[in-house]
């Protein structure tokens, strides 16, 4: 059989590609924080609905593996679509006035994003994967995934611009003027359209995965209830095998554990960056040209990260993070009007850092047999550490909420969330600090950390 000439003329790689795009390109994430509290939710409630929508991760991640070898890597795509439909609509449709059942709703949505997001983690990529496998060059690989990401970029730089703009009454109804109609709309009801077009994203990412079809396996065969026990043990054994060998190697140990203390405190900002905005006076229709900005950063960083990598050391990179990290918290602390973009757009920048480089130094480490379960206890640490400071930080706000005077100039709500991010810079130095400590001593002779390139 002769191969294609094009990974791209196999139906599942455009299959993969699309379904990518219409699942990450969420118009609401540029104004992610205050779509909650434009609903009705308190900071106190958005942080613990995302400590929710973390722990649901971090508690399918690894059962959607047995589940996707018992029902098929394509039905967790195709469910997953679904779950996005479903989580869209309950926002996209539920009243307001009533906080309970808001609550409720947005709580179920949560549940439902993290079961989605953790069935859809790699099984598009082993569909696409295998399919070229079976239809073309595996070695075409690294370009269909450039490609899917470049055409992630372009589509989040889309969405994320338009949604900005739509969600702000002010935008809207100056359009609505230009295009001569005298209609005028409120903040309730532009809030809702971004959520609409991401429901319609969620439609078209149904139709799209239920055209995907599962690549044969050598036998043809579904699996039989023997193998999928078997698969089952295996897995298990596998993950505590990886377990054990992580907690037996202080370097893939202190990888993981300086990532997920980077990647909490880091994530927890990104996740508020909307809300932030509002506080430093940058107007809501500009959100989404800013999320479309710190985007682009994506181009820059990964060169930079590269070159690090290159002239650092492990030891001096986590050192570099530490204090850049420690700044950009300080910065963004003071909230300083407009400029207080600034430190945020170095929290992103840091992000990718981390991400590159946790992934680097982990995969140079692991065998490549445990590789995959060694990269998901990864993930699963760092969902869970996000989880956990959610419910922190949560904690928190009220405490500085219930503290709070009636006579400041600022109302109560406003002044517990800034006071809650100036005490980010203060948490992270005390996680950091002892980790620090312990693993300049347990690794002072080993040579990974003093490695190169």
């Amino acid at each position: 059989m002769m191969k294609p000439p094009s990974p791209f003329s196999i139906p599942n790689i455009r299959l993969f590609i699309l379904f990518r795009i219409l699942f990450n390109s969420r118009f609401y994430y540029p104004v992610f924080t205050i779509l909650f509290l434009d609903y009705g939710l308190t900071i106190e409630q958005f942080s613990l609905l995302n400590t929710v929508w973390a722990i649901t991760i971090f508690c399918a991640e690894v059962p959607s593996g047995a589940l996707a070898d018992i029902i098929g890597r394509r039905q967790l795509v195709v469910g997953t679509s679904f779950l996005m439909v479903v989580e869209m609509a309950l926002i996209c449709f539920v009243p307001l006035g009533n906080g309970t059942l808001i609550f409720s709703v947005f709580l179920l949505n949560r549940i439902l994003s993290g079961l989605a997001e953790a069935l859809a983690s790699g099984a598009d990529e082993a569909i696409a994967y295998d399919s070229l496998a079976a239809e073309g060059d595996t070695r075409d690989w690294p370009r269909v995934l450039s490609v899917q990401m470049r055409l992630r970029s372009v589509a989040a730089v889309i969405s994320m611009a338009v949604g900005a703009l739509i969600y702000d009454p002010a935008t809207v109804n100056r359009l609505l003027a230009w295009i001569g109609s005298n209609l005028q709309v409120t903040q309730q009801t532009t809030m809702r359209y971004p959520i609409f077009l991401t429901l319609l994203l969620a439609v078209a990412a149904c139709v799209v995965t239920l055209r995907i079809r599962e690549p044969a396996d050598d036998s043809g065969q579904p699996p039989r209830p023997g193998d999928i026990l078997r698969t089952m043990n295996a897995t298990g054994r596998m993950t505590l095998a990886a377990g054990r060998w992580i907690f037996r190697t202080p370097f893939a140990l202190a990888v993981i554990l300086f990532g997920m203390v980077y990647d909490h405190v880091l994530r927890l900002i990104v996740t508020l960056t909307s809300q932030y905005f509002r506080l430093i006076s940058l107007p809501e229709a500009s959100f989404g040209l800013i999320g479309a900005g710190m985007s682009l950063l994506g181009i820059v960083s990964p060169k930079v990260a590269e070159a690090m990598v290159q002239r650092f050391s492990p030891a001096a990179n986590v050192l570099w993070l530490a204090a850049l990290t420690l700044i950009a918290l300080s910065a963004t602390a003071a909230f300083f009007p407009y400029l207080g973009l600034l430190p945020i757009a170095l929290i992103f920048f840091l992000m990718m850092l981390e991400s590159f480089f946790s992934s680097h130094y982990l995969n140079r480490i692991t065998p490549s047999h445990q590789r995959a379960t060694v990269l998901s206890f990864k993930g699963m640490a760092f969902n869970l550490a996000y989880g956990m400071i959610g419910i922190l930080f949560a904690v928190l706000v009220a405490e500085l909420r219930h503290r709070g005077a009636a006579d400041q100039p600022l109302p109560i709500a406003d002044a517990a969330f800034i006071g809650a991010i100036g005490w980010l810079p203060w948490y992270a130095l005390v996680v950091l600090v002892p980790i620090i400590a312990y693993f300049s001593l347990r690794l002072r002779n080993s040579e990974e950390i003093r490695r190169r390139g």
